[in-house]
């Protein structure tokens, strides 16, 4: 079984996610946000396999770099976004100076991709590339709970005004991938409330 915990970190309230499997001293990371305290104190005594990062923007990723240097763990990005981790101009952190400091840290150890599937904690996780809020967005499904960055959200989508968003990649992510997916796939969002694939295909005013 997967025990997920959900953490709402930094001024833009980003969900990091700490999964656990049958052993919960070993877990992996997916977006540790900016202000990661509270995330850390839940992994003190635990081993992390693994950061998976939906994508790169900084209320995403503000907290790679204590992590993994305390937990020495490797990092997983898509390819599209692998400059953005050193880079506070792509990693958006430079536009809002107000809300984050510049961060910078070493790039992803890993390439995530299309149709990949990862073994850890003793689950399977499958990689969908889901481009429109960034280029390189990747949503993870682990049996019936799929981790949806800031790509679909509970009655909402992501916004694609950033740099490197793109409407109709958006659309086409959630449309052509997303919903087709089983209406009891639990969605758990980079931002808000978990909701359900069969209830926003429904009543999802931006993607119907």
């Amino acid at each position: 079984m997967l025990n997920i915990r959900s953490f709402s970190l930094g001024p833009l309230q980003t969900n990091a996610y700490l999964l656990t499997g049958e052993d919960a001293s070993k877990g992996i990371i997916i977006d540790p946000g900016m202000n990661p305290g509270a995330l850390i104190r839940a992994i003190q005594d635990m081993e992390i396999e693994a950061i998976l990062l939906t994508h790169a923007h900084f209320d995403h990723i503000g907290g790679v770099d204590e992590i993994r240097k305390l937990k020495n763990c490797p990092v997983y990005l898509h390819a599209l976004e692998g400059d953005w981790l050193d880079s506070p101009k792509l990693n958006g952190s430079l536009m809002w100076p107000n809300v984050s400091p510049p961060i910078s840290t070493a790039p992803a150890e890993y390439d995530l991709d299309e149709g990949q599937t990862l073994e850890l904690i003793g689950h399977s996780f499958r990689v969908y590339h889901t481009p429109g809020h960034s280029p390189g967005s990747v949503s993870f499904l682990c049996g019936n709970d799929l981790f949806s960055g800031d790509v679909l959200f509970r009655l909402g989508v992501g916004r694609t005004d950033l740099p490197g968003g793109r409407e109709r990649d958006l659309f086409d992510s959630i449309k052509g991938k997303l919903y087709k997916m089983p209406d009891d796939v639990t969605v758990y969002p980079g931002h808000g409330p978990r909701t359900r694939i069969g209830f926003e295909r429904t009543n999802n005013p931006y993607v119907s």
